[in-house]
């Protein structure tokens, strides 16, 4: 099993913990992953932090570093001859090292997380049926993209939509009175930086009398109170602790939320499985913008749209990502998010909610298909 960053450790562990429950006397785990996959008995090869790294200014000065990582780890499964290499999103890693072990062996090659060929580069999924045999997607409507290109595709469901309810002690426990609008900014510096400014603008021009509270991370907790000083915002989750502690009160944070104001990704999911009613905005720089606008193949980026197949949630991505349009988009859904609310629903029942685990899921996919 291989997980490069701590999203993928989270569904790795998940998944161990499944094939755990299903066959406990006859498992064993090689391979990388973080503190949640080492604490179900796996020895990583090598710290998994080494592969968190995102954009090409940090991967360039170790791209050397990283090419001898991935024979290192190919070589490391072909040692180890298992029934199955289990490879866990990261994909400039985890698909470069299947492609090794593929040209060399007859492994079985398992991806969790399908591409988002749906939405840009389609032609990955054919460059991926040449050596991945089985996909373990995360939403509903990706298995017939992966099928289409040769592999064998299962729905596993989304780790949101396992999440245990927020109750009403916890919310108590922020100690918050009053009307509330979460505002998630993003959880890296350079977007932050892009994205404060519209933000603060359109919040103060809705109007809206709320407390402004921003959930973050603690070496961010800083720059993101300075950026929305005009918002006299309440700072959640800026002590340092354990990580799945900070997520939980983040989560916490967006269920005590009257709405939300929210970046693009997966935090509208985080938002639907709350309940909390959202508008998403998001802005890139302009070479980004462009390269993005020609190759994008949907006309939504927010996921709760994709999922619910509605289109509630306003979204206002690129040159449209202006505080005037924002700020009414919050009041309008302030005022009637009935239908908006329902989407949310929509979307928690098609991501699984209710069901068995995801982790669970995908390792019954797994071992059915050895």
């Amino acid at each position: 099993m291989i997980a490069g960053e701590p999203s993928g450790d989270k569904l790795g562990a998940a998944l161990m913990d499944g094939l755990i429950n299903e066959v406990p006397e006859d498992v064993e785990f090689e391979g990388i992953g973080g503190p949640l996959m080492q604490d179900l008995r796996l020895e990583s090869l090598f710290p998994m932090d080494e592969l968190s790294l995102m954009g090409i200014a940090e991967i360039l000065p170790k791209y050397r570093h990283l090419k001898r990582r991935i024979r290192q780890t190919a070589d490391a499964v072909f040692a180890a001859n298992p029934d199955v290499l289990i490879t866990i999103d990261s994909p400039d890693f985890c698909l470069r090292v299947a492609q090794l072990v593929k040209a060399g062996s007859n492994v079985r090659c398992v991806h969790y997380v399908a591409p988002t060929v749906w939405a840009w580069r389609p032609k990955r999924a054919a460059k991926m049926a040449r050596f991945i045999d089985h996909v373990l997607a995360l939403f509903p409507f990706e298995p017939p993209y992966m099928q289409a290109a040769g592999m064998a595709c299962d729905f596993v469901g989304h780790p949101v939509a396992a999440e245990p309810p927020v109750t009403t002690a916890e919310m108590d426990a922020l100690g918050l009175d009053g009307p509330v609008l979460v505002v998630l900014p993003g959880s890296r510096r350079s977007e932050i930086e892009r994205l404060a400014g519209t933000f603060v603008a359109a919040a103060q021009a809705s109007g809206l009398a709320h407390q402004v509270v921003i959930p973050t991370l603690p070496h961010l907790a800083d720059r993101v109170a300075e950026l929305f000083a005009p918002l006299s915002p309440v700072i959640i989750g800026a002590a340092r602790g354990d990580a799945a502690q900070a997520a939980r009160t983040r989560l916490v944070a967006m269920a005590r939320a009257d709405i939300a104001l929210a970046a693009s990704g997966t935090v509208s999911l985080e938002l639907a499985a709350v309940r909390t009613p959202m508008v998403i905005a998001y802005d890139m720089n302009w070479i980004s913008r462009q390269i993005i606008r020609r190759m994008l193949l949907i006309d939504t980026v927010t996921l709760v749209n994709l999922v619910s197949d509605t289109r509630v949630v306003p979204e206002f991505i690129g040159v449209n990502c202006q505080s005037d349009q924002i700020a009414a988009a919050l009041l309008a859904v302030q005022s009637d998010p009935t239908a908006q609310l329902a989407a949310l629903d929509l979307t928690m029942d098609r991501l699984g909610r209710g069901g068995d685990a995801p982790g669970l899921r995908a390792a019954r996919a797994v071992l059915a298909r050895l």
